[in-house]
Parts: C-alpha cells; structure tokens; sequence
C-alpha cells in the first residue's frame, strides 16, 4: 500500500513539473479570459490537446499497475492545485479507469466541490462530464442524491446538482434523469447566482431535445419564476418565431 501511495506521489509531482514545461505566455493562449474577476485561479495556457496528451501519458504509463483508488488519489493530490490544467489533469486521468468506478467515488467528487477545489465553472462542469456524469448514468441509483447537492450552501455544488445530469439526459434512456432535472430545476430557479442560472438553462435545453413539447410547456407555466439568462439559453433550440412567442411571455 505505502508503495502504491509513493508511485502516486511521484507520478502528481512529475505531472505539476511537466505542466510548468509545456506553459505558455498568456500572449499565446490567454485562459485567464475566460475566468474575468477571478484572482485565485492560476493558468499554464497549455490548451487542450497537451493537457489531455499528458493525461493519456500518465494512464498509458500507470493503469497495469494502478486501480481507481490510486488514481482517485492521484486526483486528490492534484485538484488543491491553483492551476486550472493541473485539475485537469487529475480528472482526465482518473475518468481514464471509468470502468472501475464505484458509488463511493460520488462522496469524493462532493468533498472536492464542498473543499472548492473545482470554485470554477470549467472545472466543475469538467468533473460533472468525466466524474460525476458517468457515475450517475454506471449507477443510476445515485441520480437522487442531486436533489439535496441543489440545496447546498455551496455554488459549486449546486451547479453540478443539475449538470452533472446531463450525459444521463444525453443517453435518451433516462426519464428519471430528465424529469429529475425539471425537479432540480425549480429549485434552482430562485439561486441569486448567473453561474447557476447559465447552468440551469443549458440543463432545460438538453431535456428539450428529448421533448420540446414539455420544455415548451414548463417554460409557460414557469415563466414568472424563471431568471431570463436561464430563460434564453433553455430556448435556443427552438425555432426563430417559437422563440419569439415565448420570448413575448416575458413582458
């Protein structure tokens, strides 16, 4: 076990030292751009494509002797990081032993969001599409427990509530996912954040491309009690007069 913890520790400091090499000035690729206000988060500006090629590296050079304990704790050790692509990496290597995940990995995420590890939306949406999304569509039993992540004094937390849902939402097999979402959505209506309206938004439109119908219906009935940033983006799908129409509600 202690060598096991050793490799782990070896395998996140060469990846912070691989990390500082392949940064970038911000003249290159600004991320920070993308983040205005936020003073706290640091940037390599690696873009995409290294970060993920890192992380393949790491798993292409540890996954016959690794499980996903050692690799959830490879993640442990990367998430405190400031560095947006240090958080990255953790995730993108541990959603590499997917296969292996168990239920208790959602009470990690949960620690990690509650610790703001993740105080981004980049890295929460992130942990949500590689984590916490495949956990929940793995073990769909878990989904309910997004009900009281909505209520969580923590944004972070209760922007995963409802985005954590979509690659349930996006398998098509999932009506409990979609109608969760409708649920989770309600009570995120009244959240004073733009962070969550955004979220909430995008979550109604992915539910809108399994049925218009209800989106459209839900929109109506809940028009006076929807932010119109969460507003805007749930109709984006619809056509130009539809949006129209429904834009004319808000008035």
């Amino acid at each position: 076990m202690f060598r096991a913890q050793k490799t782990v520790a070896v395998a996140a400091a060469a990846s912070k030292r691989a990390l500082k090499q392949l940064a970038r000035p911000a003249g290159t690729f600004d991320a920070s751009r993308y983040f205005r206000g936020d003073q706290t988060l640091g940037f390599y500006n690696t873009g995409t494509k290294p970060m993920r090629a890192l992380a393949r590296d790491i798993h292409q050079a540890h996954r016959d002797r690794w499980s996903v304990r050692d690799a959830a704790r490879f993640a442990d050790l990367l998430m405190p990081d400031r560095h947006l692509e240090t958080k990255s990496v953790g995730l993108e290597v541990l959603t590499r032993f997917r296969r292996q995940f168990t239920p208790t990995l959602l009470n990690r995420c949960h620690r990690w969001l509650a610790k703001n590890y993740a105080a981004n939306w980049a890295t929460t949406d992130e942990m949500c599409g590689v984590v916490i999304g495949p956990l929940l569509v793995k073990y769909p039993e878990l989904m309910p427990r997004m009900r009281a992540w909505a209520g969580h004094r923590n944004m972070w937390i209760r922007r995963a509530s409802i985005v954590g849902l979509l690659p349930s939402i996006r398998r098509g097999d999932s009506e409990a996912a979609v109608d969760l979402v409708y649920e989770i959505a309600r009570e995120l209506h009244r959240d004073p954040n733009d962070l969550i309206h955004k979220a909430v938004g995008w979550a109604l439109r992915e539910a809108g491309k399994i049925d218009p119908v209800r989106l459209e219906r839900y929109l109506r009935v809940n028009v006076s009690a929807i932010p119109r940033t969460t507003f805007r983006y749930a109709i984006e799908r619809f056509d130009p007069k539809r949006r129209a129409q429904l834009l004319s509600l808000r008035r």
